[in-house]
């Protein structure tokens, strides 16, 4: 509502703008979602709705008569009346008293006078994923006072997986022409330079910069290389050379170059939440190696759960599905001390992807049999090996586990600890968890060559975090739900949001 009102010239804008330029995405998001509305504009939105579906406007009783001053007016009618006037108009009438000016901000009026201001770029409001080879990203592009603004998103420090999210701007538009509007290219430390974005089609932009020569440093590629490796990392050159150095070259030689030339964006839309979901799904930060921290989507299909990359790395590039969860099968741990060896742990995945693999052979077998007969009634119930199907429940998974072998409901937690053995960046991860299940992890050489499945185990902690045990790896990666409110990320329709998943993963291939 305020940035309507600034819009239009209406309003302390002095103060609005020493605020949007000091605020970042997290706090206009934050600043969006707490009421900006007191009492009296809530009575002013109440009666203003019951004036636009009821005829008589303030309920039945005899009418008040006729009044001559404008001021005199009920709200809900001034509401109608000021929504209709020329924005060029609203200023003025900002300036005549304080119930004009505190009508003016209403919701109402906020609403229409952004359908008027914000022109073609409009479009390009929401979640999107760049083109940056195998890396991808995330960029969340919203209205922030006078400008469109592209925050691109990027995880915390390693290993500080529960941290909050780091943004930088890359991009930002000028709101105020509606015609050949102002595009400003922030990347870089010498400040807003010329820049340009072009709408490829509906679901995709890019974006270029016309004054690359901004994007240098005057000490030269040593010392933008040494101040990315601050900014990004935390750390300096000396700290990390002997563990990644070959890693960090490649991704700052990728990352620079795509930002010196035309970088192309495509949407992403935030995974649809059902009730009978295990937890709500969303985007998390995750632990990888040697590759630090990325961002994954968890999404629910039905009986089973999928993390897709947003940001990769040179082994697993983004858009890949990086873990599987099957919910049909969950695993009940052993105790503590059992816990810590990595055998009986072993053991225990093994025992049940053994079982799947049984299962789906004598599936196989049950439909050939079925097909070879041909005799078999559609109406009776197959039996045979086939029964058991891939649905088996949760509580009949025997020996690996159980809501009954458990002896412990959903929501109740059980004590937790790594198998000695287990490679883990953070050593700081929760001590009890709720429940577990089997799952599979995607590995692969780097450039994604030779990738294949492998077992391992889904570790859900609370709400807003899960692990994922690399049995082949030996390795444990700690995700965190990422905390910030995305605003125009919700998919028009669950086949939208499939969708979305298939394209990125072509890409992706």
């Amino acid at each position: 509502m305020a940035v309507c009102a600034r819009l239009c010239g209406v309003g302390p804008s002095r103060g609005c703008r020493r605020r949007q330029q000091r605020r970042g995405p997290a706090e206009t998001a934050a600043a969006d979602s707490e009421p900006d509305t007191d009492p009296e504009e809530e009575r002013i939105e109440a009666g203003a709705a019951a004036v636009a579906g009821a005829p008589g406007g303030r309920g039945a009783g005899p009418q008040p008569p006729p009044r001559c001053s404008l001021l005199e007016l009920p709200p809900e009618l001034l509401v109608e009346i000021f929504a209709s006037l020329p924005g060029t108009d609203l200023p003025s009438l900002a300036q005549v008293c304080t119930k004009f000016r505190r009508i003016l901000h209403t919701d109402t009026i906020w609403r229409r006078r952004c359908r008027e201001v914000l022109h073609r770029y409009r479009h390009i409001l929401g979640l999107w994923q760049p083109d940056i080879g195998p890396y991808g990203g995330l960029l969340n592009v919203v209205v922030d006072g006078l400008f469109i603004i592209g925050w691109m998103y990027l995880p915390p420090h390693d290993p500080h997986v529960d941290d909050p999210m780091r943004f930088k701007p890359l991009f930002r538009v000028h709101l105020m022409e509606r015609k050949s509007a102002t595009v400003e290219c922030m990347y870089g430390h010498r400040g807003p330079h010329n820049g340009h974005i072009q709408i490829v089609k509906k679901d995709e932009f890019s974006t270029k910069c016309n004054q690359t020569d901004h994007h240098r440093m005057s000490g030269g590629r040593q010392e933008e290389f040494r101040t990315w490796l601050r900014e990004e990392w935390g750390r300096t050159l000396e700290d990390i050379f002997h563990e990644h150095m070959q890693e960090l070259i490649l991704m700052k030689f990728i990352y620079t170059s795509q930002y010196d030339n035309c970088l192309t964006y495509r949407r992403i839309y935030l995974p649809p939440s059902h009730p009978d979901d295990l937890i709500r799904p969303g985007l998390f930060k995750g632990t990888y190696g040697s590759h630090g921290l990325e961002i994954v989507m968890l999404s629910f299909h039905g009986k089973r759960a999928r993390g897709t990359k947003i940001t990769g790395d040179p082994n697993i590039p983004a858009g890949q599905q990086t873990v599987e969860i099957d919910l049909r099968h969950r695993i009940q741990l052993p105790d503590v001390e059992s816990l810590r060896s990595f055998s009986e742990l072993s053991r225990l995945v093994l025992d049940v992807r053994e079982r799947l693999r049984q299962e789906q052979q004598q599936q196989e077998s049950g439909l050939e049999e079925g097909e070879a007969g041909g005799r078999q009634s559609p109406q009776e119930p197959q039996r045979g090996p086939a029964q058991p199907g891939a649905e088996l429940p949760a509580e009949k998974v025997g020996e690996a586990g159980g809501a009954e072998a458990a002896g412990a409901q959903p929501g109740q937690g059980q004590p937790f600890v790594l198998p000695v053995g287990v490679s883990s960046r953070n050593e700081d991860y929760p001590r009890t968890c709720r429940m577990c299940f089997y799952g599979t992890g995607l590995i692969a050489g780097h450039g994604f060559t030779s990738p294949e499945r492998t077992p391992g185990v889904f570790i859900l902690f609370d709400e807003d975090r899960f692990g994922f045990i690399w049995l082949e790896l030996k390795s444990f990666s700690l995700y965190s739900r990422v905390r910030a409110a995305f605003r125009n990320a919700d998919a028009p329709s669950p086949q939208a949001f499939e969708d979305m998943l298939k394209n990125i993963q072509s890409l992706a291939s």
